[in-house]
C-alpha cells in the first residue's frame, strides 16, 4: 500500500514538471511594440511631463506669492515698530541721559575723595610729606639726602615710605582724570616719581658700601668670607663679599635660599664682592611716556570744559544784570506810588528767585559739561592706536608685547673697599672718595689674559617671586644701560623649575635681568559673565585658555574673588583684599593676571573688533542693568558686524549658584537701536530676526523693560552711582565685547 501510493504521487507529479518548461519560454518572450504604440506612449509621457512641470511652476508661483506676502507683511510690522521706535526715541534717550547722570556724579564724588585724602593727610601731621605738594615732596628728597650715615635695614625700613610715596603719586596720575590734569602737574609728578626712584637706588649702594666695608668684622668662621641676607615684603638683599680668594671656592650658596652662583677661576681670586638685590617693584623699566594723541585730548577737554564753564557763567551774570534792570525798571514805573521799603522788599524777593534759578542753570550746565568730559575720558580706555611701536634693536623687548614680573634683579659685582681695622680702641676705615667701585666683568681689554675662555658666562640661580603666576616657561631678559630697554641676548642655557619656583641661567656681563611674560598670554578670553550677587554687588567671570578669574566688584572697590589655574583652586596673595578699580588692576597686572588689553593689543592678539561708540554705549548701559541681569558672553557676537554687538541675559535677583542651563535671551544693540533675537545660543544659523511679539528700543534699558519684574526695576534705580562707574570701569578695561 505504501509503495503503491508513493508510485502513484510520482506519476502524478511528473505531468506538472513536463509542462513548466514550454509555458516559461513562451511567456519569457516580450511582444513586439508597434510604431503607433510607441508613439502614443511618448506623447503620454510628455503630456506627464509638462503636466508635473505645470503642476511645479504653478506651486512654486503660488510659494513665492506666499513668501513675497510674507515679507510685505514683515516689512510692513518692521516699518510699524521703526516708526513706534523712533517716536519714542527722544523719550527714551532723555530717560537714559538721566539715568546716565551717575556718572557725572560718580567723578564727583572721586574728586571729593581725593581732596578729602589731601585733608585727612594734612590733619594727620605724622611726619611724612603729601607727594603732590612740590615743596614738601622736594624737602623731604633733601633732607634724606643729607642722611649719609644710613645701615641697609634702615634704608629698607624708610623704603617702605619711599614705595608709599611713589604708588601715591602714580595713582594721582592714573586715576585723575585727563581733563583735571594740567601737564605741568603731570611734569611735577613724574619728575617727582624718577627722582624718589633715583635716590632710593644710590641709598641702597651708600648702604651697601658701609657693610662692605666692614666684611672682615662680619666674616664666618667656617668659609672666611662675609655673607649677608636681608628679606623684607618689598626687598631681598644678598651681599657676599670674597676675603679669603680661594680659586677652590667657586660656588657661592646664601645659606637657607636656593640663590647660587658658579663664578670662574678670575673671579674666585680677586677682592670682589656680589650682591643680589632683588626689588619686587621695577623701578628699572621707563615711565611710558604721555601719547600725543592723548595729550592732544587732555589740552583740548580741558580747555574746553573751563572756557565752556566760563562762558556759561558770563551769560548767567548776563541774564541777572538783565533781569535786575527789568525789575528794577518795572519797580519804578508800577509802584511810583509805593513806600521805598516795599519797593525794596520786592526787588529783594525776585532777585533771590532769580538767583536760585541761575544757580540751577550753572549746576545744570557744569553737569552736562562734566557728562560729556566722563565719556570722552571712558572713549580713551578703548582707542585703538593707529600704529605698531617701532623697535630698532634686534633683541630689544617689545614691552607692548611682553610684561616683566616677579620684580628686577640687579646684579652688581663691586670691588671691596678698604676694611675697617682696630687701633687702640678706635675703628680706622679708608673712605674712597669715588664710592663704591664696580668691577668690570669681563673687562673692556682681556690682552693681558693668556686664555681665551678666562672670562666664562656666569650661572646664576635665582628664586622667583611667590605671588607671580607665569603661566609658560618665563624669558630672561637683561637691562642695556646706554639703549635704555630690555634685551634678551647675552643670556644662555635658561632652565625654569615650576616646582620649585627657581631659575637658572648664564650671564655673560653682570646687572639688572627681570622675568618676562607674553602680556596677551590670556586674550583673547573664551567667555566672560557678569553676575549680580546683592543691590550693589557682581561677580565677573572671565574665562581665558589657562585661568578662571572671578572678581567681586561693590560699590567704589573691586576684589578678586578666587583663580582657576588648569581647571585647579590657585592661591593669590590678593584674594580677599578690596581696592580701587585701578589699583585693582595694577596689582593683578604684577601678578601676572592680565586680562586687560592696552591700546597696542589689537596688533598682537586676533580681535572681533567692535566700533568704539558702540562698545562704549554698551558698557554704559550694561552696568546700569548689573544689579538685577546676568549677561553673558554670545558666540553670536562674532558673527554680527563690527556695528553690533551681541550678549545672552536673563533676571537674576537672588544670589544662588549659577543654574546650569539657564533660559538666556540674546540681545543685540547698535549703540542706537536694542532688539531680542529670534535665535538662541544653540541655533545652527545666525540670524538678525527679530524675536515673535517684541518691539524695538533706543536703549538696552528700555528693551529688558518690557519683560522684567517690578522687582528688578527697582534694584536697577535704587544702585548706586559708584558701584555702576566701578562695573562701567572694568568692562571698559577688559574690552569683554572685543576680546572674546
Amino acid at each position: 500500500m505504501v509503495s503503491g501510493k508513493s508510485g502513484g504521487g510520482a506519476s502524478s507529479d511528473s505531468p506538472c514538471y513536463n509542462d513548466i518548461g514550454p509555458k516559461a519560454k513562451k511567456s519569457a518572450r516580450k511582444k513586439k511594440i508597434t510604431k503607433a504604440e510607441r508613439l502614443k506612449q511618448l506623447q503620454e509621457e510628455e503630456e506627464r511631463r509638462q503636466k508635473e512641470e505645470e503642476d511645479a511652476r504653478v506651486k512654486h508661483e503660488k510659494e513665492e506669492m506666499e513668501r513675497l506676502e510674507r515679507q510685505r507683511i514683515e516689512r510692513e510690522k518692521w516699518h510699524q515698530l521703526e516708526a513706534k521706535d523712533l517716536e519714542r526715541r527722544n523719550e527714551e534717550l532723555e530717560e537714559l541721559y538721566l539715568l546716565e547722570e551717575c556718572f557725572p556724579e560718580a567723578e564727583k564724588l572721586k574728586r571729593d575723595t581725593r581732596l578729602l585724602s589731601q585733608w585727612n593727610h594734612y590733619i594727620q601731621c605724622d611726619g611724612s610729606p603729601d607727594p603732590s605738594v612740590s615743596p614738601e615732596i622736594n624737602t623731604f628728597i633733601s633732607l634724606w639726602k643729607e642722611e649719609t650715615n644710613e645701615t641697609l635695614e634702615e634704608v629698607i625700613a624708610k623704603s617702605k615710605l619711599v614705595l608709599n610715596l611713589i604708588e601715591k603719586l602714580r595713582l594721582l596720575l592714573l586715576q585723575t582724570p585727563s581733563y583735571d590734569l594740567e601737564d605741568k602737574t603731570i611734569i611735577q609728578y613724574r619728575g617727582s616719581i624718577l627722582e624718589l626712584q633715583e635716590l632710593l637706588h644710590l641709598k641702597f649702594n651708600v648702604a651697601t658700601e658701609r657693610l662692605l666695608r666692614q666684611a672682615s668684622t662680619l666674616a664666618d668662621l667656617d668659609s672666611g668670607n662675609m655673607e649677608k641676607v636681608i628679606q623684607d615684603e618689598n626687598v631681598a638683599l644678598y651681599v657676599w663679599a670674597n676675603l679669603k680668594k680661594n680659586p677652590r671656592y667657586r660656588s657661592v650658596r646664601f645659606s637657607e635660599t636656593q640663590i647660587r652662583f658658579e663664578i670662574p677661576r678670575i673671579l674666585a681670586t680677586s677682592g670682589i664682592a656680589i650682591r643680589l638685590l632683588h626689588t619686587h617693584y621695577d623701578h628699572t623699566t621707563p615711565l611710558r611716556p604721555v601719547s600725543a594723541s592723548l595729550q592732544g585730548h587732555t589740552a583740548t577737554a580741558t580747555h574746553f570744559v573751563k572756557d565752556e564753564v566760563q562762558k556759561g557763567e558770563a551769560e548767567i551774570s548776563k541774564e541777572l544784570q538783565e533781569e535786575y534792570k527789568q525789575q528794577e525798571c518795572e519797580s519804578v514805573s508800577v509802584c511810583e506810588e509805593e513806600t521805598k521799603v516795599e519797593e525794596q522788599g520786592d526787588i529783594e524777593v525776585q532777585m533771590s528767585f532769580v538767583q536760585e534759578e541761575s544757580e540751577a542753570t550753572k549746576c545744570k550746565l557744569e553737569m552736562k559739561l562734566l557728562s560729556e568730559a566722563v565719556f570722552a575720558a571712558q572713549l580713551l580706555l578703548i582707542e585703538n592706536a593707529n600704529e605698531k611701536p617701532c623697535f630698532c634693536e634686534d633683541n630689544e623687548v617689545d614691552l607692548c608685547q611682553f610684561t616683566t614680573l616677579g620684580g628686577v634683579y640687579h646684579l652688581d659685582i663691586f670691588e671691596l673697599p678698604p676694611q675697617c681695622k682696630p687701633m687702640k680702641g678706635w675703628m680706622i676705615v679708608e673712605i674712597l672718595k669715588e664710592g663704591l667701585q664696580k668691577y668690570v666683568y669681563p673687562p673692556e681689554s682681556t690682552e693681558d689674559f693668556e686664555t681665551e675662555n678666562a672670562f666664562p658666562p656666569i650661572e646664576v640661580t635665582l628664586e622667583v617671586q611667590e605671588s607671580v603666576i607665569f603661566f609658560e616657561d618665563p624669558m630672561v631678559a637683561r637691562w642695556d644701560a646706554e639703549g635704555k630697554h630690555w634685551q634678551t641676548d647675552g643670556i644662555s642655557n635658561v632652565l625654569y623649575q615650576s616646582e620649585e619656583r627657581l631659575i637658572t641661567f648664564s650671564l655673560e656681563t653682570f646687572g639688572p635681568v627681570t622675568l618676562i611674560q607674553d602680556t596677551h598670554i590670556n586674550m583673547p578670553f573664551q567667555s566672560w559673565e557678569l553676575r549680580p550677587l546683592d543691590v550693589n554687588k557682581v561677580l565677573l567671570t572671565v574665562t581665558t585658555v589657562f585661568t578662571e578669574i572671578q572678581i567681586q566688584i561693590k560699590e567704589n572697590l573691586c576684589m578678586l574673588a578666587s583663580v582657576k589655574v588648569d581647571n585647579k583652586k590657585h592661591s593669590s596673595t590678593l584674594e580677599g583684599r578690596w581696592m580701587t578699580p585701578i589699583s585693582f588692576i595694577l596689582a593683578l597686572k604684577e601678578t601676572g593676571l592680565n586680562i586687560f588689553p592696552t591700546g597696542h593689543s589689537h596688533f598682537y592678539v586676533v580681535i572681533n573688533h567692535k566700533e568704539p561708540l558702540v562698545e562704549i554705549k554698551a558698557y554704559r548701559q550694561l552696568a546700569l542693568l548689573s544689579s538685577a541681569f546676568a549677561f553673558g558672553w554670545s558666540k553670536w557676537n562674532v558673527e554680527c558686524s563690527s556695528k553690533k554687538v551681541i550678549v545672552k541675559l536673563r533676571e537674576h535677583l537672588t544670589e544662588e549658584e549659577p543654574v546650569q542651563d539657564p533660559n538666556w535671551t540674546l540681545l543685540m544693540f547698535s549703540g542706537d537701536r536694542a532688539q531680542r533675537l529670534k535665535i538662541n545660543e544653540n541655533s545652527e544659523t545666525f540670524s538678525e530676526a527679530l524675536k515673535e511679539e517684541t518691539e524695538f528700543h533706543s536703549t538696552l534699558y528700555h528693551l529688558v523693560k518690557d519683560f522684567a519684574s517690578k522687582e528688578a526695576m527697582e534694584k536697577i534705580r535704587s544702585s548706586k552711582c559708584q558701584f555702576i562707574d566701578s562695573v562701567c570701569y572694568m568692562l571698559l578695561s577688559t574690552r569683554l565685547l572685543s576680546y572674546s
